[in-house]
């Protein structure tokens, strides 16, 4: 019995040693859809100016990316001493504008923001 288990050892390590000498790895070429890599550049674009920190904000909209882009448009319209950007997580866009270091700040240009963009709500992001 014990020259059985041993035989059956011996066979199993000259298997493994005499196989793995004609292992290959496989040759793997990737291609890539050109829109794939569009849709790359532009959520770097978008997201690059976004500086997250333990700073108040203001969220104006919510949506779409084309709705996003008139919102903060709009916004630098009516508010042109305020920073705005877009931020987008996923599936979605959010406009954040502003960076207030107090909450009171906040609120005095929330309750300003609120005039035009009555959805407008007080954000602190904590990425």
């Amino acid at each position: 019995m014990r020259k059985l288990k041993l035989r059956k050892c011996f066979f199993v390590a000259l298997f493994l040693i005499t196989g793995s000498g004609y292992v290959h790895a496989q040759d793997v070429t990737v291609t890539q859809d050109e829109k794939f890599v569009q849709l790359l550049n532009e959520k770097r674009k978008i997201n690059a100016s976004v500086t997250v920190n333990d700073k108040y904000k203001i969220q104006i909209f919510y949506g779409e990316s084309d709705k996003a882009r008139k919102a903060l448009s709009e916004f630098k319209r009516e508010f042109t001493d305020t920073d705005g950007t877009i931020v987008f997580e996923s599936p979605t866009y959010k406009v954040w504008v502003g960076s207030f270091n107090s909450r009171i700040d906040a609120e005095r240009m929330l309750a300003k923001v609120k005039e035009k963009f009555p959805y407008a709500l007080l954000i602190k992001p904590n990425k």
